[in-house]
């Protein structure tokens, strides 16, 4: 009877978990008369309380085909964000994986202090830093180009934290076993380190993608050219009137978070246990 009050529960928090989701699903495919009448008392412009409907009283593509024809500024913002996700992605791999090894297999004087500021700037908000990542940029010339919005990101401190934990559990033997056979510390890092190290790399690839596919206050403080704008600030401008259209673009933005957080969920998982993990 437990197991079945349990399972009960989790079914529950399940189906409310994924509320959301069914509710652009199912608006992508309504007019927008129709989702109007279900959430017009919500808005204060009816009686009642409002609705929704499990599935289109009457189903239409008009939303789809205004987005994927009509919507041109939509697509341009759709590759900013790849471009801007990609960069930064590249850039960690580049920059964070050899920091995380060198952290994690190298004892040097203040090792412990770079770590712990690590964990500092890592816990800080974007708001915290905001102002002098402007000033640097500023002072670079880079504001309002897509160099302010990568290259903060390539540096972020998290990727490395999540890396280095997982560069940390490789067994100092195998290290010592192949120096004894003669292979050099880059031999080393590339054939040991981050094959062993790969769940840790992938995971805070996956973690990193969630969060820069997403971003909004990076680029909408470090960019002021519209045709630079990634996708996550096209849909705050759409407004009431085409609320099919604004679901539609909500349910196709989330479909690439959705399809890497799914493919990469294990070692998402791992990377959550390993964070948590004390020194």
């Amino acid at each position: 009877m437990k197991r079945i009050i349990i399972t009960c529960i989790l079914i529950l928090t399940a189906d409310l978990c994924l509320a959301p989701v069914l509710f652009l699903l199912v608006g992508t495919f309504m007019g927008n008369h129709e989702i109007y009448t279900c959430i017009a008392p919500a808005l204060g412009k009816g009686d009642g309380l409002a609705i929704w409907h499990l599935l289109p009283q009457y189903p239409t593509l008009q939303n789809v085909v205004g987005l994927l024809f009509d919507s041109p500024e939509y697509f341009q913002m759709f590759w900013n964000s790849i471009f801007y996700t990609g960069a930064i992605l590249a850039g960690q791999m580049l920059f964070g994986m050899p920091a995380a090894w060198g952290l994690a297999r190298y004892s040097f004087r203040g090792r412990k202090t770079v770590y712990r500021l690590f964990i500092l700037v890592m816990m800080m908000p974007f708001q915290v830093t905001m102002l002098s990542q402007y000033l640097v940029l500023n002072r670079l010339g880079m504001l309002d180009r897509p160099q302010s919005v990568v290259l903060p990101g390539i540096f972020a401190t998290f990727s490395v934290f999540i890396m280095y934990r997982f560069f940390r559990g490789i067994p100092e033997n195998v290290m010592e076993a192949a120096r004894m056979d003669g292979a050099g510390e880059f031999q080393i890092f590339l054939r040991i380190g981050i094959p062993l190290g790969s769940p840790g790399i992938l995971s805070a690839l996956v973690f990193s993608f969630l969060d820069c596919f997403s971003m909004l206050e990076q680029p909408m403080t470090f960019l002021k050219t519209k045709s630079l704008w990634p996708l996550s600030l096209f849909l705050p401008e759409i407004t009431s009137q085409n609320a099919g259209f604004s679901l539609c673009a909500s349910l196709v933005t989330i479909l690439p978070a959705m399809f890497v957080f799914l493919a990469g969920q294990d070692y998402l998982e791992q990377g959550i246990a390993m964070a948590g993990a004390k020194e």
